[in-house]
């Protein structure tokens, strides 16, 4: 499957309806979510540069690629695109999967900031 899904002129030019249907077939046939993502994305700036209809598209691919597979690369460099997605408290959670790390990272560093602002020290006294 090294053939190119979409072109660049399909992706921007083709009905939501017909795009939606080549993009879950090629996942369904590859498992691919990486590339999936990509094709969504592009999908995405469309909406961005005015097509409505593309609001959320493929919004349930969407979904179940983020909560339910590994998180590759690719999904983590484009993660923040689809936060609209998703709700406030499965956003929250997601990012917990997602980047484990760096969730991680940034709980200790708040700890330590918290107990050093805690820790003062004591004011001498001049006798």
């Amino acid at each position: 499957m090294n053939e190119q899904l979409l072109t660049c002129d399909q992706a921007f030019s083709l009905k939501p309806e017909t795009l939606e249907r080549r993009i879950m077939e090629y996942y369904q046939e590859s498992q691919n979510s990486s590339v999936t993502i990509k094709y969504i994305l592009a999908l995405r700036v469309r909406f961005k540069l005015g097509a409505q209809e593309f609001a959320h598209i493929l919004e349930d691919l969407v979904r179940y690629l983020f909560m339910n597979t590994k998180a590759t690369r690719t999904m983590k460099r484009f993660f923040y695109f689809f936060e609209d997605y998703f709700q406030a408290p499965e956003w929250k959670r997601l990012k917990l999967r997602v980047f484990p790390i760096r969730n991680f990272g940034e709980k200790v560093f708040s700890v330590v900031r918290s107990l050093i602002s805690t820790v003062r020290p004591e004011e001498t006294t001049e006798t």
